[in-house]
């Protein structure tokens, strides 16, 4: 918390909400009855009440943002957990309902679409995730075992004289992603099935 802010009103960084508002009433009340006054205690007073009150407001909005930053950590440990459970309905449910969408959502969003064999699509959503954080090297990780798959489903479907992943859409059926039956047997490899745990498990680590 801004320390200026906390030492105008006699308190350290350990400061709670109800301190801080404690502190400003009382200071409040001694200014407002100073202001009046004539001469310089006057000019303080008046000087002061502005002064507490931009402190106050700023420190109460930094107590916002760690209540909403705190929220939103919990979300993703839920939307994780749910991820891990198998359900896959609700986890997206929880993603829908917020309201910042940075790195780690669409990171999370990218695993859901996965989950439900929207190969096109995950790859999409970890694609904006690497944009918004560069620097995060498990994106780049997963995104780089989730093109090792493509390109291996890719290599035998032209083998098999099939197409991969054509026509898919976030509004395309389960049933109808991945190419339907043919990419179904191909997780069934162990290549696959160690794409998948890359990609599943590496959002709960």
């Amino acid at each position: 918390m801004n320390k200026k802010h906390l030492e105008l009103f006699g308190l350290t960084e350990n400061a709670t909400k109800e301190d801080i508002k404690s502190a400003y009433e009382t200071l409040r009340a001694k200014y407002l009855e100073e202001r009046f006054m004539d001469g310089e205690i006057g000019n303080n007073a008046a000087k002061m009440l502005g002064a507490i009150e931009t402190a106050y407001s700023e420190l109460m909005g930094e107590f916002s943002e760690r209540a909403a930053a705190d929220d939103g950590e919990g979300s993703f440990a839920r939307v994780e957990e749910l991820i891990k459970a198998g359900d896959i309905a609700e986890a997206q449910r929880v993603l829908d309902a917020f309201n910042e969408r940075g790195g780690r959502w669409h990171y999370l969003q990218s695993v859901v679409f996965y989950r439900k064999n929207w190969i096109n699509e995950s790859k999409k959503q970890l694609e904006i995730a690497i944009q918004l954080e560069p620097d995060n090297q498990k994106y780049k990780d997963t995104y780089k075992k989730l093109n090792e798959k493509i390109n291996y489903d890719s290599q035998n479907s032209a083998n098999a004289g099939q197409s991969v992943y054509q026509g898919q859409t976030v509004n395309s059926a389960d049933s109808d992603q991945m190419g339907g039956n043919f990419c179904a047997s191909c997780i069934e490899c162990c290549y696959i099935n160690m794409c998948i745990n890359c990609l599943c498990n590496s959002c709960c680590r």
